[in-house]
This record gives structure tokens, sequence and C-alpha cells, in this order.
């Protein structure tokens, strides 16, 4: 059975002084129990589209996978929400490391991740790629120009791979890391490169966020939102360009502004 990813259900709408009883489409929140190997590794919240891609791009942002030819057999179990994995290659998973905060340091800079799973995994970005400064609003406005499940729901975060004047693919989901694994699964599969690309994102740069860009190797990300103090510190250490607040004609960039160009 295939989940629908929205669902029509009466609701009472207050408008102009009056209450109607009309059908609204609620965006589908959906649990998927990730197997690995045969043992249960995580359950994740989601919305249930790409999910193949949402499961390969969390096990790869969580150090479990790298490549595509790293899994020997994937099976999605969408009417019970299981997903099971099979490797190529036994690996021992310790809970503890993803789930364990952890401090260090690295080159003289304070980095701070959440767990330590991060510590091998987040990239310092190598890209000199560069983007015009109206390419950002450009990229934007075709992100929300394609966002038909938050027009219809207003519930869901949505997330884009691109090159500086097109966007490559994008995804959606509640959850605004999921859609950020949803590209990274789809990089993997399709064995994008993704050095010389750059994330366009609906929600708030956090610095989960921002480590989830340096896993996947992109150099810019550009959003909608606002970043965090952290997110800034990291993305400065990770040699990664964040601009946010872009809107209308307008946007700001916090870290290694030098990505991005006047014509």
């Amino acid at each position: 059975m295939v989940q629908n990813i929205s669902q029509k259900r009466p609701i009472t709408k207050y408008l102009n002084g009056n209450l109607e009883v009309m059908d609204d489409e609620i965006v589908t929140e959906y649990p998927i129990t990730i197997h690995v190997n045969g043992e249960e590794f995580a359950t994740m919240v989601c919305t249930p589209s790409h999910l193949d891609e949402l499961v390969i791009g969390f096990l790869a942002s969580e150090g479990v996978i790298f490549f595509k030819d790293d899994i020997k057999d994937i099976q999605i179990d969408e009417a019970l929400g299981f997903a099971y994995v099979t490797l190529k290659s036994k690996i021992e998973i310790n809970q503890q490391d993803y789930s364990k905060r952890f401090i260090g340091s690295c080159c003289g800079k304070s980095r701070q991740f959440y767990f330590q799973s991060d510590v091998r995994i987040a990239k310092t970005s190598m890209s000199k790629t560069t983007i015009k400064a109206e390419e950002c609003v450009d990229l934007m406005h075709m992100m929300q120009g394609n966002s038909v499940m938050f027009k219809n729901t207003g519930g869901v975060h949505n997330a884009a791979l691109c090159t500086p004047t097109e966007t490559l693919v994008d995804r959606t989901d509640i959850g605004r890391h999921n859609a950020l694994d949803k590209l990274y699964g789809y990089s993997i599969l399709n064995k994008i490169r993704v050095r010389d690309k750059i994330i366009v994102f609906s929600g708030r740069i956090s610095s989960e966020v921002l480590t989830k860009a340096a896993k996947i190797g992109v150099g810019i990300v550009l959003s909608k939102s606002a970043p965090t103090d952290l997110a800034i510190k990291l993305a400065d250490d990770l040699n990664i360009t964040t601009v946010g607040f872009i809107r209308g004609q307008s946007f700001n960039v916090y870290s290694h502004a030098e990505r991005i160009t006047i014509s």
C-alpha cells in the first residue's frame, strides 16, 4: 500500500466574521523504522515520499554508508512502515556514537558538534563555486514556485540541490532534516558530484542543518530564513557560505561572502 503524502479532511474555518465547514488538505505524518543488517537502527517521522532516498541519505549522514555500492539490498515496506537495509559488509553499530554530544577542536578552531558521528563525517568545503547575487534570488523563487505541497498544506519544508542557474532536484518533508537527507540520498543513488552544487532551503539554518550540508559536501547554503550563531561559527570553520533571509530582492550573507558576486 502506497502512503498518501496528504489527506483531505473537514475543518471549520473562520473567515470574515463567519464559521464555515470545508475540506482542507493536511500533510501526512508517517513513522518509518530502519533496520540495518537485521538490527533496528532508528525510527524517523517523515513525509512518505522518496523513502529510499530518505533512508540512504540518513544512513550516509550518520556515517553508516558512504556510497551506493555499500548497500547490498534495500526493501521498503510502506504498509507497515519499515525499511530493511542489508550492507555488503558487517559493521559495528555503537548507538552511543549517534546519541552522545561531542565537543572538540581542530586546527586551532573550536568545533562543537552534536554527535560523535558528526566529527567523522562533516567535511570542510573545498568548493570553488561562486554565484551571482541575482541568481541567489532566482533559485529561491524557483524552489518556492515548485513547492506545491507547501502551497496546499503549509506544513512542510523544502530543499533543492542546484547549480547557480538551475534546480537539479527538489524534495519536501515535514522534517527539515529529512528534506536534506532526501537530497543526499538522491545524490548518492545517482552518483552526483556535489562539491560544486548549492543547497536552497526553506527553513532556519541551525547548527544541525549546517552540519548536514557539510556532510553532503556543498559549499553554499541559501535560505529564506535565519541562521543561528552556532551555525555561523561552524560555517566559518567549515568554509561554507551561508545566506539567509532571501526575500524579495534582498538577503544577508553570514559567512564566506567571497562566493557571492555582483555581475
